[in-house]
């Protein structure tokens, strides 16, 4: 039986890396982070903010609301305070729903 290394998962990641998952610049989440009080990254003794994967799910429900919705940032700020579990579990239904997309075009390209 081949030896199977186990696959790594990051605790931190720092702004640079969270800017390249969302395609954005490092100063548009510094900028959130500024607006949005449930972003709270960890910063170190030199400054650097290190996210977390909370901190990143966070700012999937921050980019869905503001970039994919068009929601102004206080519209986005109260939607999150008033009823957070109901924009997470849509969010996440969301989500499969582009992966079930992403799958069916793929299917559909191949035949």
């Amino acid at each position: 039986m081949p030896y199977k290394e186990k696959e790594i998962e990051k605790i931190y990641y720092s702004i640079s890396e969270v800017a390249d998952m969302f395609k954005v610049n490092a100063s548009l989440i510094r900028y959130w982070e500024n607006q949005f009080d449930i972003l709270k990254p960890y910063k170190n003794k030199k400054g650097n903010r290190l996210f977390t994967k909370k901190d990143i799910d966070n700012l999937h429900l921050i980019y869905h609301l503001v970039k994919e919705r068009g929601m102004t940032l206080a519209g986005a700020r109260k939607k999150l305070k008033e009823n957070r579990e109901d924009l997470d579990r849509n969010f996440e239904i969301v989500q499969k729903l582009k992966e079930i997309k992403s799958i069916l075009s793929e299917v559909r390209d191949s035949l």
